[in-house]
């Protein structure tokens, strides 16, 4: 099946795409292995493939976060709209087939499964086929040096991390800052400040407030590009590098990618400022809003996305002071 499989062969170790197709591999292996199990006799043996193909979400998330944005920048929209939608049917088959499975629902499971093994092998085929060989042709080389920290934040079906691309030596090696424990002097001098509405404070100290804010936050100017989002550790929503700079309308999937539009028409036009949402997401309650940012003279600069998980919020009773902390 994977026509272009010889010319990846001769990329360097940990290349972006050479990667996808050491996924790809496996992904091959699981659906084997997943056709040739009977849930009926051995439901466990089913089930724990199942579970490791799933994994192929955090392939999704690179290509939709990583990949496309890329090739947006080089005027290839196809896969932001098709690809992402071909995910989501995808994604639906698996949240079905999570359903049976905990019914443990043979008769369902076994009527449901093929849709979800044709329909990732279709989708392996176009990437084989289209995707990865127009990425080739599109991204340049100094492009894909830049992918390794946004995937690795993302991370791979692979059991093992891949190499970094390019190779790094020792003294190079990229840390990823909830490991870096190297202690930097901070500085409160006002000549390393910038003067905030109420207060000062140095661009490291803004950085790590954004960061630890129990709150996914998303920055898109007037433009409507992407400028800014806060690298949390416990993010709702994966994000990456690859979305700065990228159109709104491209950062989210196809089917709620019309009323995000809207909203940002409406926000611009001034007719409204505010709009929440909130619902059920892996067994999380997740509130979203999205602001209206406009500066002193009522001009229209952007929006702010904030993406919150309530679900502990909710269960909240009665009463808790600050002396009860312990």
């Amino acid at each position: 099946m994977n026509s272009y499989a010889p010319i990846v062969e001769t990329l360097p170790e940990g290349h972006p795409v050479k990667v996808y197709y050491e996924e790809s591999a496996l992904i091959q292996d699981l659906l084997l292995e997943l056709n040739e199990a009977n849930p009926a006799e051995d439901f466990q043996k089913y089930f724990n493939i199942f579970n490791q193909l799933t994994t192929i979400e955090k392939r999704f998330v690179r290509k939709e976060n990583q990949l496309f944005p890329y090739l947006e920048k080089h005027g290839w929209e196809g896969p932001s709209q098709g690809m992402w939608s071909f995910h989501d049917n995808l994604r639906e088959q698996i949240k079905i087939l999570n359903t049976y499975n905990s019914e443990k629902n043979i008769a369902k499971i076994q009527d449901n499964i093929p849709y979800l093994t044709q329909g990732i092998e279709r989708l392996l085929m176009i990437e084989d086929s289209r995707l990865f060989p127009n990425s080739m042709e599109l991204i340049t080389e100094e492009e894909w040096k830049e992918f390794y920290i946004g995937d690795e934040e993302i991370g791979w079906m692979l059991l093992e991390k891949p190499k970094p691309y390019p190779a790094i030596t020792k003294e190079e090696a990229y840390i990823h800052p909830s490991e870096d424990t190297a202690e930097r002097e901070l500085t409160f001098s006002l000549e390393n400040t910038f003067h905030y509405d109420e207060g000062y404070m140095t661009p490291e100290q803004v950085n790590l407030l954004l960061r630890f804010l129990p709150i996914d936050i998303t920055y898109v100017d007037e433009n409507d590009k992407v400028i800014f989002y806060n690298r949390g550790d416990d993010r709702v929503f994966s994000r990456s590098k690859g979305i700065i700079g990228r159109e709104v309308r491209f950062c989210h999937p196809p089917k709620s990618v019309d009323m995000v539009l809207r909203i940002v028409d409406e926000f611009r036009a001034g007719t409204k400022d505010v709009a929440e949402f909130w619902f059920n997401f892996k067994g999380q309650i997740i509130h979203i809003r999205y602001f209206a940012i406009r500066d002193n003279n009522k001009k229209y600069k952007g929006v702010i996305e904030m993406s919150q998980d309530i679900t502990d919020i909710q269960k909240l009773e009665g009463e808790k002071r600050l002396l009860d902390w312990d």
